[in-house]
This record gives C-alpha cells, sequence and structure tokens, in this order.
C-alpha cells in the first residue's frame, strides 16, 4: 500500500514523483524498462554513454529558473552540474553556418544570408515577442494546481497577470498569427517554423504562441547560455530519482503495469504484469501516453464517449536513431555539440526525414566517451511514419534492410559535418520506430499528441474516473523537457494542500517569501 502510485518514470512522472514525496506522500514509481527516464534515458556500451533522447536543453544551469524542471531539482534539493555553451551548426538550404542564442547573433547570420531588410524584420519581431515573453513567464506553471486552491495559487500572481493581461491574450492562439503579422522575409519564416518543429513537433500554424514566447524569453536575451548536464540526460534522470528517494520515494524498475485496478468508480491502485498489486490511498497517476493509457483502463472504466475522443487524439510520428561511439583523432577542433540538417523547406517541417538533428555532447562532456573518441546520437526528430514499420518482424532481413535504408538520410547528413565518418566508427546502433514502441512503451512509437493550437487543447491531467490522473507530454502543450516537468508538478500541487503548495513555491524563489525585502 502506497498514496499515490506513478507510472511510468518518464520526466513528467518523475517530476511528479519526487515533488509529491517531497510533500510527504508515500509515492511508489512503476517503471517497465530496466533503465529510468522514458524517453530521456541513458545507456552504455563499450565506455560510451549514449542519450536517446533530449539533447537541447536551457535554464537548468542557475536558479531561480523560469525552467519548471530546474525548478523541480530546487524543490527536492538536488543539484545538476551543467556545461554552459551557446552555439550550435547550421546545415541548410541556404548553406552552412554556425548560429548562437542571444539578443545578437542570429542578425549576424541573417544580414550575411539575406541583408539589411531581413535584419529589421527580426528585431521587429523582437520587438513584438519581447512583451510577449514577460507575459508567457508571468504566471509560472509551478503555480498551477487542478482544485479550487488555484485561486490562491494563482492570485499570488494577479498583479503581474493584471500588467500582462492583453498580451496573455495574444499568447492562446498559434504563433503564426503574430509571425504573419511581421515577417515577411521567407528565410525568417522558415527558421520560426524550424523552431517550433521543434518545440512541439508542429509548424508555426499548430504551435501554442505562448511555447515561442517562452523559447524567445529563454534564448533571445543578452548573455543567455545553454546548458548540457554532466554525464548527459542520463545525469538529469539520476538527480530527479536521487531527489525522489531523498524524500522517502520509491523507483522499481522492471515493473510493468499490465491495467489500473478500478473498484467503486474509482482508481485504486495498478496490476502489475507478474500479478503484483499494488493499492494507493490517494491517487494513480499515469505517466504513459494519453493512448496507453486507455490500454491500461478496465472497459467499461470511463464513459465509451471520453474514450473514444481521447483514442482519435492525433498523433506526431515517431524517430530513426543513430548512436555511434567513433574514432576523434584528428577531428576539427571547432566541431559544434549540435547541428541541425534541414534538406528542403519546400517540403515542409513534418516531411518524412526533411529534418535530421545531430548531437555530438561528448565535445562539451568528454566523460561520455573512452578518451580520444566521441558518442554522437543522430536522430529524425517526430517524422518517421510508423506506418512504414508496423507488422515487420524485427528478426527478419526485411527489418535489417529497412533500417539500412531508412536510416541513410542520417549517415548523409552526419556525412556533412564529418566527411569520413562511416570509417570512424566502433559502434553503430540504429534505432527505429519498432524500438521505440518497445523500449519506451510508447502507442506507435510516437512522439507524442499532434494536437494544433489552431484547432484544440491538449486533455489535460484529470480523467472522469475518480483517483486517476496523467501527466506528461499528453497533457501539456509542448513536448520539451519543461513542459512535461510542468505537468508533473501540476498534479503533485493538485494533491498537497495549499499551504503546501505555497512553501514550495517560496522555496523555489518563484514567489517572494513574506516580509522578504522586495
Amino acid at each position: 500500500m502506497t498514496d499515490v502510485v506513478v507510472i511510468g518514470s518518464g520526466i513528467g512522472g518523475l517530476s511528479c514523483a519526487a515533488i509529491l514525496a517531497r510533500y510527504g506522500f508515500e509515492v511508489t514509481v512503476c517503471e517497465s524498462h530496466s533503465i529510468p527516464g522514458g524517453a530521456a534515458h541513458s545507456f552504455e556500451r563499450q565506455g560510451f554513454k549514449f542519450d536517446c533522447g533530449p539533447s537541447l536543453y536551457s535554464g537548468l544551469s542557475y536558479s531561480p529558473s523560469v525552467n519548471p524542471l530546474r525548478q523541480v531539482l530546487d524543490a527536492v534539493g538536488v543539484d545538476l552540474p551543467c556545461v554552459n555553451y551557446d552555439t550550435w551548426g547550421c546545415r541548410l538550404p541556404e548553406g552552412d553556418f554556425d548560429t548562437a542564442v542571444g539578443g545578437d547573433q542570429f542578425c549576424e547570420v541573417l544580414a550575411r544570408l539575406r541583408g539589411q531588410d531581413a535584419v529589421k524584420e527580426w528585431r521587429e519581431l523582437q520587438k513584438v515577442m519581447s512583451p510577449l515573453a514577460q507575459a508567457a513567464i508571468a504566471l509560472p506553471p509551478s503555480a498551477l494546481r487542478l482544485d479550487i486552491g488555484a485561486a490562491l495559487t494563482v492570485g499570488k500572481f494577479a498583479p503581474s497577470l493584471a500588467k500582462h493581461s492583453v498580451n496573455v491574450l495574444k499568447l492562446t492562439g498559434s504563433f503564426d498569427r503574430i509571425m504573419n503579422g511581421v515577417v515577411r522575409d521567407p528565410f525568417i519564416k522558415n527558421w520560426l517554423n524550424l523552431l517550433c518543429f521543434l518545440l512541439s513537433g508542429l509548424p508555426a500554424s499548430g504551435t501554442n504562441a505562448a511555447e515561442v514566447a517562452f523559447m524567445f524569453a529563454d534564448w533571445y536575451k543578452p548573455g543567455v547560455m545553454l546548458d548540457y548536464p554532466v554525464g548527459g540526460s542520463g545525469a538529469l534522470v539520476n538527480a530527479l530519482v536521487q531527489g525522489l528517494e531523498k524524500h522517502g520515494g520509491k523507483l522499481i524498475l522492471g515493473s510493468h503495469v499490465e491495467q489500473i485496478l478500478v473498484e467503486g468508480k474509482r482508481a485504486v491502485g495498478v496490476k502489475l504484469r507478474n500479478g503484483v498489486e499494488i493499492r494507493a490511498r490517494r491517487a494513480v497517476v499515469s505517466n504513459a501516453s494519453v493512448w496507453d493509457t486507455l490500454k491500461l483502463l478496465p472497459e467499461g472504466a470511463v464513459p465509451a464517449k471520453f474514450r473514444s475522443q481521447r483514442q482519435a487524439i492525433p498523433e506526431c510520428d515517431s524517430f530513426m536513431h543513430l548512436h555511434l561511439g567513433i574514432d576523434a583523432q584528428g577531428l576539427p577542433a571547432d566541431l559544434a555539440c549540435h547541428y541541425i540538417v534541414v534538406n528542403d523547406w519546400e517540403l515542409g517541417m513534418t516531411a518524412p526525414q526533411n529534418v535530421v538533428l545531430v548531437s555530438i555532447p561528448s565535445i562539451l562532456d568528454p566523460s561520455l566517451a573512452p578518451q580520444g573518441k566521441h558518442v554522437i546520437h543522430v536522430y529524425t526528430p517526430g517524422n518517421e511514419p510508423y506506418k512504414l514499420w508496423e507488422g515487420i518482424d524485427r528478426s527478419s532481413q526485411e527489418y535489417a534492410q529497412q533500417k539500412r535504408s531508412r536510416s541513410e538520410v542520417m549517415w548523409q547528413a552526419l556525412e556533412r559535418i564529418i566527411p569520413d565518418i562511416r570509417c570512424r566508427c566502433d559502434i553503430t546502433l540504429v534505432g527505429t520506430p519498432l524500438t521505440h514502441a518497445r523500449f519506451l512503451r510508447r502507442h506507435r512509437g510516437s512522439y507524442g499528441p499532434a494536437i494544433s493550437a489552431a484547432e484544440g487543447l491538449f486533455p489535460g491531467h484529470s480523467t472522469p474516473l475518480a483517483g486517476l490522473m496523467c501527466c506528461g507530454d499528453s497533457t501539456f502543450p509542448g513536448i520539451g523537457l519543461p513542459a512535461v516537468a510542468a505537468s508533473g508538478m501540476i498534479v503533485a500541487n493538485s494533491l498537497a494542500s495549499v499551504g503546501q503548495h505555497l512553501g514550495m513555491l517560496e522555496d523555489v524563489g518563484v514567489l517572494k517569501r513574506k516580509g522578504a525585502q522586495r
């Protein structure tokens, strides 16, 4: 018996569980895999430490931070050493160049590629986005909860919300409404569509304006730096696990949840594949995707209309991954940690294999690879159709051939950065949508919901089944780490008292303590 069972140890689930433990709840996290972290987990082969998911981080190396994930770490009292940098490489149809975060650097790129008129447009967009960026951070997601107590927690930020009220309303729709009112240059539009795709899995027409405003607040300000956790994404996951266990929470690996237990129209626990039942006094929280959560519910546990509506939510495509351990001897000294490759703007950001991301994190953190080596992660971010792989036997020649042909675009992208890459490899691992579905327990290997900001809202954290709540990338706009961490905090806050919640906000610096100097 425990107070709360959390299904899945993705970043959303771990954030929720760690905060719940910090609040004093007895919490148990059930993870099907032998490694925690969900899409953010890491693994090791022959001394190479590979990141499986996110590779671009910001707002983690300082406090107080607007990044909800940093707020989770602060709340549970765990540090996360990071390496700072500001530049990444681009391989675009216009050519190869480096760009950086900060207020001015992208203007240098625009001046060289598109001329001063494009620079003026970008400056005008920055001017328009500045008040929207401030509005986007006026109400921290960590202040949200799902009950009447929200009037008290959100009310603490009423002066700030009132100050930004006009701009808060502008953040509710899709970003393209703002972009098209300012930007005419096709390259800038393409660039913004690319950034939106990396944020949400959708172009500007489907990406929530608040997500882009948050990015402008975080990336395009003077002196800003990007972060990379020392030890990779695995170090981030371990920090959350440490925070969970520090406060008495429990993580059980290899514990596959077979079914959510329902009694008297209430979720009362979970049943594992091995037959063990774990009962929950307060709640069951699912960090599984919206579709996978439905699979865990007994027939009739929720209304048929709710089930059909959730099942019909559109999904982003899946991933191809290329994990390489390579000989780094003789490589250029100015290699960047990250590269973005776009093959053809006209195809659109979501076109299969059109966008490829490259991460070489051992450039920043040499501990990730043996001496004289580099670890590389290349991936197609949410643009690999699952239907191309559906039904293929993973032990068949057909699967092996499909892996070779569908990974070729990643090799070609990497050859634009390291021309002789194919003869440098000590380790070569190819991941597919079937890999995603198998190891991450993801419905059709999906990146997450493809819900257009112009057409609908995310499903949210609540369900019609008492005692069952949800967190993760199916609940809160933005698939990235800040969004899923925020989703976990919101659920944890909702189970805590308002007093506990306000105390946490003060501890992480989001809310001023009474009597504190202003």
